[in-house]
């Protein structure tokens, strides 16, 4: 006999709402099928996310930080289901993610707020309908009068006006644009949104207007958030727990506050020497020297080593398993060893 659908009630506070399970991701960047028959090539694939491992507790926030083409954003969409995962499982509130995106009911509990906002709004459509697509997707709301009152009301809860709802896009700044867009995804009255870098479009002065707002949504609606960035002033003003990505991995992940304070991995400390402190002007400081290596072909054992300070022989050649140190997880050979100090 299947099983019932799971609804918010049966979901208890100790269930994590998103548990993601050695997830990998792979995309297929072969030539076409004749150009490398001829020149007798093999299919390539791109590793964008590898064997990647983590849970996220109802009201808190999980940020994930990294260079630009790390996996991050990839990770995002798979977490909200455009993507499927190659390899791997990920559970929404207990269930499959191929079973909460077949069932209405579960699958407009989660919500995505996208990176730009000046590419993410249908700029043919009012405001009041954008914001209003998702009520009417799921039947929240019953009549043009309940439908006007709820995207009024949606509108008024991120900062914006009602009267706001009969513009278009054109109209509004880079800060309000995101407002709507939180509006939008919030429409659907979802429990889980994943932002993907929604603040890294707009000028710093707005962005932490915007933060501000997504903490405050947080705090009167008991959110769940997985969060994208690769600013980590952001993540520190945002995070309850903190993983920091490498070429499609984790490679530390722990309560946000401790890896700031007490960061294990070598590729954690060189991003944090990145941020600018006015306490430090004049000292010097230790670059993350080099380039990522290409997904395509990564090197072989830890794929930090060419660039990390501490590699060793060992480094070159085994891949680092995740190892418990206090509360952080770190997948670092040099930590295991004691080689980190």
């Amino acid at each position: 006999m299947p099983e019932a659908p799971l609804t918010p009630a049966d979901a208890t506070t100790d269930m994590p709402v998103l548990e993601v399970t050695g997830v990998t991701r792979l995309f297929d960047v072969s030539r076409p099928w004749l150009q490398r028959v001829l020149a007798a090539e093999r299919k390539l694939f791109l590793r964008a996310v590898d064997d990647i491992s983590f849970t996220i507790a109802r009201g808190t926030t999980l940020s994930l930080v990294g260079e630009s083409g790390c996996g991050k954003s990839t990770v995002a969409r798979l977490a909200v289901g455009l993507l499927r995962p190659t390899a791997g499982e990920i559970h929404f509130e207990g269930q499959p993610l191929s079973t909460a995106r077949a069932q209405p009911a579960l699958r407009r509990r989660m919500n995505m707020i996208f990176q730009d906002p000046f590419a993410s709004l249908n700029p043919r459509w009012r405001v009041r309908d954008i914001v209003a697509e998702p009520i009417r997707a799921f039947a929240l709301a019953r009549g043009a009068e309940a439908v006007r009152g709820r995207v009024e009301a949606l509108l008024t809860q991120v900062g914006l006006s009602a009267a706001d709802g009969e513009k278009y896009p054109h109209e509004f700044s880079g800060g309000q644009r995101q407002r709507i867009s939180i509006a939008r995804a919030l429409a659907s009255e979802p429990e889980f949104l994943i932002c993907d870098e929604p603040t890294s479009a707009l000028d710093v002065s707005v962005q932490a207007q915007i933060l501000n707002l997504m903490r405050d949504l947080q705090d009167r609606l008991g959110l769940t958030y997985l969060f994208i960035s690769h600013n980590l002033a952001v993540v520190r003003h945002m995070s309850d727990r903190l993983g920091v990505m490498y070429l499609g991995r984790i490679v530390e992940l722990g309560p946000a506050e401790t890896v700031f304070r007490t960061p294990a991995h070598p590729y954690t400390r060189l991003l944090l020497e990145a941020i600018p402190d006015l306490e430090r002007v004049g000292q010097p400081r230790t670059p993350v020297g080099g380039e990522v290596p290409s997904p395509i072909d990564p090197p072989p054992g830890c794929p930090f080593h060419p660039r990390c300070p501490l590699a060793n022989d060992r480094c070159r050649q085994e891949k680092p398993a995740h190892a418990r140190t206090g509360e952080v997880l770190v997948a670092c050979h040099a930590v295991e060893e004691g080689r980190s100090a």
